[in-house]
């Protein structure tokens, strides 16, 4: 049998990646970048967690995602990194531009004569404004819930039941935190209709959703990729409609067998510095 034909997209928007933590669906993420040949990727905040980042865990499979993206550079995908809380160091590089390859903080991209204004979100977070320290804790809580949850879905499994989210049924279960996505969605449509922008693209909350957002003064249509901790979820646009896309049901990229040299093993200290240093020069050339 020969190799399934790509499906071509004229815009990605991933966020949310967290590669460096246990939590992070890299195969599964390397699987559906496998079926996609996009014309273009937004890569929308928190992809490397810089906040949990430790050399004694990174493996293969984390390396082959970053491997895989900064690859689509040569085949005229124009790829560009906007920072989140997790990778804000990188924000001192705002501006940094490669060839086909950019990082920046947000940009607004005009589509089919439509305005869209992309940025990851966490500038909306109050406890990311006044108290980081709070913010970074409640990280580490939530990555020691995503492990708990690993071993509970591993249990399930084996006794035939289906998956269940913990996070999530946590966050559908407190008001306070839904009342925060609503905020949040709420603060980004108004600034977006004030700005005169078509669409407001985040990340930050984990939670995707696409809908209409009106005002007194217009509206706006409000998009968040989510994640690939619980939700395995992105944004993708054909030129003509948006929609989410969710790795639970796209079977064609669940069939896909990644080699045994993605999977598994750890990289070492030496071999993570090696690996990123290389993509970085691949990409000059």
């Amino acid at each position: 049998m020969g190799k399934k034909k790509k499906r071509d997209v004229e815009l990605v928007i991933l966020s949310d990646i967290h590669l460096g933590t246990y939590g992070c669906h890299a195969e599964e993420l390397l699987r559906y970048l496998k079926t996609i040949r996009p014309k273009k990727i937004i890569l929308n905040g928190d992809i490397i967690d810089m906040w949990q980042f430790s050399k004694r865990y990174w493996p293969k499979s984390h390396m082959q995602v970053v491997k895989h993206i900064m690859g689509l550079l040569a085949k005229n995908t124009k790829v560009i990194y906007l920072t989140g809380n997790h990778d804000e160091m990188l924000r001192k590089f705002s501006g940094f531009r490669l060839g086909s390859f950019i990082i920046d903080n947000k940009i607004v991209l005009k589509l089919h004569g439509k305005r869209a204004w992309i940025f990851h979100g966490d500038v909306f977070d109050v406890t990311m404004q006044y108290s980081k320290w709070l913010a970074k804790l409640g990280a580490i809580g939530y990555d020691t819930l995503i492990l708990i949850n690993t071993f509970v879905n591993w249990c399930l499994l084996k006794l035939g039941r289906e998956k269940i989210s913990l996070s999530k049924r946590l966050k559908d279960s407190v008001k306070s935190a839904v009342k925060f996505i609503n905020d949040f969605e709420k603060t980004a449509g108004d600034i977006a209709i004030e700005n005169g922008y078509d669409y407001v693209v985040c990340g930050h909350i984990h939670h995707p959703e696409i809908k209409k957002i009106q005002t007194e003064k217009g509206e706006v249509m409000y998009l968040n990729s989510g994640d690939w901790i619980e939700n395995l979820s992105c944004l993708e646009y054909d030129g003509t409609n948006w929609r989410i896309y969710r790795y639970a049901q796209d079977k064609v990229a669940q069939a896909i067998k990644l080699p045994k040299r993605f999977r598994g093993d750890r990289l070492d200290n030496d071999e993570i510095f090696r690996d990123l240093v290389n993509e970085f020069l691949t990409v000059k050339k």
